[in-house]
């Protein structure tokens, strides 16, 4: 049976990403991303977890969509959707009168066009360059 909640424990978080071929951390460093997002959904089926989303906010113009992880053997079945779906309808919920909000995401390579259906512009475009980043590894 399918569940929604709000709760994932840093093993099952890391567990999702190495499911995916994420890069794995330390659980310290995930317990970490778990407590200080905004928002946190998880998938359970019979109570294991197949899948997390987290939604990184704090108040101002810019949000951020990360981690959207559905177990392979559940992707296709909409899990990914209900939990983009929730960051979304939370995050205009949560607005205060008058706030703009840009929510930015970083896609995996080919799903870019699942975040495309939500009205995500692939970029560089017409208004914003490539999006960058970096890792950085503790000595």
């Amino acid at each position: 049976m399918i569940q929604y909640g709000e709760f994932i424990t840093a093993a099952e978080y890391m567990e999702l990403r190495k499911t995916v071929g994420w890069v794995e951390f330390p659980l310290e460093e995930a317990q970490a991303c778990i407590d200080n997002a905004y928002m946190v959904r998880c998938v359970r089926d019979d109570g294991k977890a197949i899948g997390v989303v987290r939604l990184l906010w704090d108040g101002g113009y810019i949000a951020f969509l990360s981690d959207v992880i559905v177990h392979p053997q559940y992707q296709g079945q909409g899990i990914g959707r209900t939990l983009v779906e929730a960051c979304i309808s939370r995050l205009k919920n949560d607005m205060k009168p008058g706030y703009k909000v840009k929510m930015t995401l970083n896609s995996a390579v080919g799903k870019e066009p699942f975040y495309e259906k939500f009205g995500f512009k692939v970029r560089p475009n017409e208004d914003s360059g490539p999006g960058m980043d970096q890792w950085f590894i503790a000595e």
